[in-house]
């Protein structure tokens, strides 16, 4: 297994310099958030990432999790370090202080989330799914239901779920059958299966709080009739086991130390969270948080095989560069000397740093929305992570999955064998285009009902950024990067009207052009964060600083990512405006002739 180094200084980098994160904290009025205090708790967060989750990352693959009699085991250590994770206070550092928490910002906690994801993904998903729990009953819990879940969720003494989908559902949620009665004092049985439902059961925590949709009895056909629902484990009342049950587990490609249940609710004891029949608006709450984290997951598989294949590619000898030996006292050269292995590793660090900077400017969004006093400031920060939630989490797991692939690549026939764990890291993410929204699901979420039904209003909050930034950044040094993001940038501003115009004779046109209007929109929003950070990079070349060979590595990054990476946007771009014809024309029984 590649051994997981937490990278203290990139994530340094990334909120001081790049995204001025104390001068954020400043504005937020979060006084404890200062850099000392910042930098101590990632300092603390690293040892437990490296020390203590890293040297599970094998064990929760071989062994998964265990099945017997509805009852669910981790895998040996999941156990003690989640109990570590609580008694450390890690649950807690972005908890309302009022329920317990420490009263942090969310960025903060997204920065623990990288570690946690990074070091072990499968056993970050438990305490990860409790986050959006929290978020979803802080927003629309009475005050009774927040006294008595938000005060444990908070503490991580209890773990969240959310139960959305069902056997015959997928994404279609609007046809779900999992229905609630009420039982005259408050309550309601809550009956039906639920199905791909992460850390649905464990032996970690002492409960397990389930954020269920259901349809109440007399509710409208589809979407507009489904309900949101409170359905513990174990009774609060009276501490006795709830009428929910693991039915089975689920046999994956990855991530075998989560455990993905079945559940079943039998008349389960519920609490309706919202209003009667908006369950799936109040479920966005949840399910946004769930989509940035899914994000993560895809720079995390980028930084983690990175790793990984950089050690490798520095020890391990074969043939000899095409410019003559470079180091001729060995028997070979290693392997990073040759181009192909250069371009990716390049790709793995160009899209983990890239997305590192991508997800912490999305959390200081979230930042904003939840602690800022100005209506407008909020409005603008909840538009712009409107556009950008459904770009990171498509995007960053497209290309994350083609960085852990390039990650095996790198070692090759090795990279193959278990034992190196490089394929297990292509196996875990795999999971991560498809879960909390697939990335043609991401897609069109972001073309129609962000960009189409805003008529282009909500992408331009977006591109004034890139904008702003290019106005004011137009020095000789940059001119490299700042005329071709002003080139995408100014054009990414037109396809939607060329696509909305095909879209008014035919509705196919938005989804036959929506994945690629997607990696499009990915492609140029990373290059603006690579142009940042050229940019902080240059300026402390000029301060004179101690650390040029660092910063020099991010210039030649930010070059090799707009050289060699976003000229692929130019692909995307031909093949959106290549219409639905190609693809709608064939007739379904001409797909094969077998």
């Amino acid at each position: 297994m590649p051994d997981y180094k937490a990278p203290i200084r990139d994530i340094q980098f990334t909120l001081y310099e790049v995204l001025n994160a104390e001068q954020h904290y400043k504005d937020l009025g979060a006084e404890d958030a200062s850099r000392d205090m910042v930098d101590a708790i990632l300092t603390e967060g690293a040892k437990f990432a490296e020390q203590v989750l890293a040297p599970l990352h094998r064990v929760g693959d071989i062994e998964g999790c265990t099945f017997k009699e509805g009852e669910v085991t981790t895998p040996t250590g999941f156990k003690e370090a989640y109990q570590q994770y609580v008694e450390g206070g890690w649950p807690s550092l972005a908890g309302d202080e009022e329920w317990g928490g420490q009263g942090l910002p969310e960025s903060i906690a997204t920065m623990i989330s990288e570690l946690v994801s990074t070091a072990n993904w499968s056993w970050g998903m438990y305490p990860g799914l409790s986050h959006g729990a929290k978020l979803t009953l802080e927003q629309f819990g009475t005050q009774e239901q927040k006294e008595t879940y938000l005060t444990k969720l908070v503490s991580g003494e209890w773990t969240g779920t959310m139960c959305l989908t069902e056997p015959h559902c997928g994404s279609d949620l609007g046809t779900l059958k999992t229905k609630a009665e009420d039982n005259g004092d408050g309550s309601y049985a809550i009956s039906g299966t639920k199905i791909f439902i992460s850390a649905g059961e464990h032996d970690m925590a002492e409960n397990i709080v389930h954020i269920v949709l259901a349809r109440l009895p007399g509710a409208p056909q589809g979407t507009k009739g489904i309900s949101l629902f409170i359905v513990p484990k174990f009774n609060v009342d009276d501490g006795n086991r709830n009428a929910v049950s693991c039915g089975s587990l689920e046999h994956k490609m990855g991530i075998h130390g989560n455990a993905t249940a079945v559940m079943n609710f039998d008349g389960a004891k519920g609490y309706l969270i919202g209003p009667p029949n908006e369950g799936l608006k109040c479920m966005f709450t949840f399910m946004n948080f769930a989509r940035l984290g899914t994000a993560l997951q895809g720079m995390a598989a980028a930084e983690q095989s990175f790793q990984g294949a950089l050690v490798y590619a520095k020890e391990r000898l074969a043939m000899r560069s095409l410019a003559g030996a470079k180091y001729p006292d060995k028997p070979a050269d290693p392997i990073i000397v040759h181009p192909d292995v250069r371009r990716m590793l390049l790709t793995q660090k160009a899209f983990s740093e890239g997305g590192r900077a991508l997800i912490y400017y999305c959390s200081m969004q979230a930042d904003i929305i939840h602690a800022n006093k100005d209506p407008e400031e909020v409005q603008l920060a909840d538009e712009i992570m409107g556009v950008l939630t459904p770009i990171a989490k498509a995007f960053l797991t497209e290309v994350g999955y083609e960085a852990a692939n390039h990650g095996i690549q790198v070692f090759g026939g090795h990279g193959y064998i278990a034992e190196w764990g490089m394929e297990q890291i292509v196996r875990d993410t795999r999971i991560s285009m498809l879960y909390e929204g697939t990335t043609g699901i991401q897609s069109l979420d972001l073309l129609g009902r962000k960009v189409l039904a805003s008529r282009g209003d909500l992408l331009r909050r977006w591109t004034r950024v890139i904008h702003r930034f290019c106005r004011d950044n137009s020095t000789p040094e940059m001119k490299e990067f700042i005329k071709p993001l002003r080139k995408y940038y100014k054009e990414w501003g037109t396809f939607y009207r060329k696509v909305g115009i095909k879209a008014m004779k035919n509705r196919e046109e938005v989804g036959a052009a929506a994945v690629d209007y997607m990696m499009y929109s990915g492609y140029v929003t990373l290059a603006y964060f690579w142009a940042a950070m050229a940019d902080t990079a240059y300026k402390a070349i000029a301060a004179g600083t101690e650390e040029k060979a660092y910063y020099e590595s991010k210039i030649k990054t930010a070059r090799f990512y707009f050289e060699r990476i976003l000229p692929r946007a130019k692909m995307h771009k031909e093949i959106m405006l290549s219409g639905a014809k190609n693809l709608m024309d064939m007739d379904e029984d001409q797909f094969a002739f077998l």
